[in-house]
């Protein structure tokens, strides 16, 4: 015997990760994080390579500078004595930025200036900044010729420090002020975020207000459209779920006044038609045992009239069972086939009903579609042919049904009577049938025809049929 799985629909899944666990805010803020410091990173490697190739154009630039320089003043004091030569090109040259510019004489000594200028050797960029960016050194030796002899040499080497120092102040000042603007945005971003998620969390104690079966939640609408959208949704199935409770405690009431009632009409079948049929067996049983136990011979005749009356008793309340045991529950539903139950159904309302005709059409149904199917479709329209008889006073009424391809089931009752009154109030009967079509996914549609009543029932049926259809073949 094997054991039917578990009904729970909860299935296993995997805890949720760290960052699943984190608030949302915390989440778009940690992303906004990502995503700046993507943008700073771009932004130095952007800088590390124009600074690149703005220091090597500067290099380039101050190397052939100084060489114009300082062969213009070799050129403009060729009259002077080698040694004040030397010296004023010397004190021409010290001092500048981005080169460094070493006279020799012509031992090759270095010719110190008259009052030499103190250079900065502190330098603001770091030394893994210097090696990002600074470029190769280079190296130009001029020599110095005055009159035709040769009386020195001027050594010129790039020097890119001073370039570098001020790039890297540029960085510094650059990140400083996009740190500041990143804290500033980050700010504003979390009171923002704050704001924008506030009605969320409005929507998760409505929603915990709904689970706790509290249908009167509402929300207010937030300054957001998107979220507007969802306190508006929100609002209306809560509302829904309002009606829905409404509705089931009016048809709870229904159902609980419609059993009353079926009790008291049992009850009163009982006393009424069951009541008299027992005394009259009493009386008729008495009779025979009063003329049994005579001192004389019973009167055959006698006998013969008082069991006719009892076995005609006993048929009318045989009767009155059946149709009791009927109304209670159709006990052929599960034993023949639908249509036969159907067939059955009229020929009753025929023999209660004599002044009204009732024709039927179920050839293309099948023999049934399991007991919760055929029962809705027998009590539709045994209630639709009670509602055409008792209200509409109808003299002739068609039942017609039929399986639809898509696998639905087609049920038209049409009758000839009065029709629907303006002031129609739903009934018990026809709330218990929209409930019953409703219950299995179907759609009951009541119209005035040409003259009379139409009732349009589609029920879906679903796999169950093919059990239920073997079960009443075996039968």
């Amino acid at each position: 015997m094997t054991t039917a799985p578990a009904s729970n629909p909860s299935v296993w899944t995997a805890p949720p990760t760290f960052w699943a666990r984190l608030p949302t805010r915390t989440r778009m803020i940690v992303l906004v994080l990502a995503i700046d410091l993507l943008a700073a990173l771009l932004s130095c490697g952007v800088i590390v390579l124009n600074a690149r190739s703005a220091v090597e154009v500067e290099m380039k630039a101050a190397l052939s500078n100084v060489e114009l320089l300082v062969s213009d003043t070799i050129d403009l004091a060729q009259s002077a004595s080698p040694e004040t030569l030397l010296q004023t090109l010397r004190l021409r040259i010290q001092g500048l930025r981005h080169v460094r510019v070493t006279v020799l004489d012509a031992s090759g000594a270095v010719v110190p200036a008259p009052s030499p200028r103190l250079r900065r050797d502190q330098h603001d960029a770091p030394h893994w900044f210097v090696a990002l960016i600074a470029p190769e050194a280079r190296r130009h030796e001029l020599p110095i010729v005055v009159q035709g002899r040769h009386i020195g040499m001027a050594r010129i080497t790039t020097q890119p420090r001073d370039e570098i120092d001020e790039v890297w102040g540029y960085a510094v000042s650059l990140s400083v002020a996009s740190l500041l603007v990143s804290l500033g945005l980050l700010i504003a971003l979390y009171v923002a975020f704050g704001r924008v998620l506030a009605p969320l969390t409005q929507v998760a104690d409505g929603l915990t207000q709904l689970e706790r079966q509290d249908y009167t939640a509402r929300l207010a609408p937030p300054a957001s459209r998107e979220l507007a959208i969802i306190a508006a949704r929100f609002n209306s199935v809560a509302q829904a779920l309002s009606e829905t409770r409404a509705a089931n405690g009016r048809l709870n009431r229904q159902l609980l006044s419609a059993q009353d009632d079926e009790r008291r009409a049992t009850a009163l079948e009982l006393h009424d038609e069951f009541g008299p049929c027992l005394f009259a067996l009493e009386a008729n049983a008495a009779s025979v045992i009063r003329m049994a136990r005579a001192e004389i011979a019973p009167d055959r005749t006698k006998l013969a009239q008082r069991a006719e009356e009892i076995s005609t008793i006993v048929g009318q309340v045989q009767t009155l069972n059946r149709d009791l045991l009927n109304r209670l529950r159709p006990h052929a539903l599960g034993q023949v086939p639908l249509p036969d139950c159907l067939v059955l159904l009229l020929r009753d309302f025929t023999r209660r009903h004599s002044g009204t005709g009732f024709t039927g059409t179920f050839d293309e149904l099948g023999p049934g579609y399991g007991d919760v199917t055929d029962l809705t479709v027998f009590r539709c329209i045994q209630e639709s042919m009670t509602n055409a008889v008792r209200h509409g006073r109808a003299v002739q009424v068609t039942v017609e049904a039929y399986e639809e391809a898509g696998g639905r089931l087609m049920i038209t009752v049409r009758d000839d009577g009065g029709g629907i009154a303006p002031d129609h109030r739903v009934g018990l009967g026809l709330s218990g049938m929209r409930e019953r079509v409703g219950a299995l996914g179907g759609t009951l549609v009541l119209d005035n025809g040409s003259p009379g009543t139409v009732v349009r029932i589609m029920i879906p049926f679903g796999s169950e049929r093919s059990e239920d259809t073997s079960v009443i073949s075996d039968a």
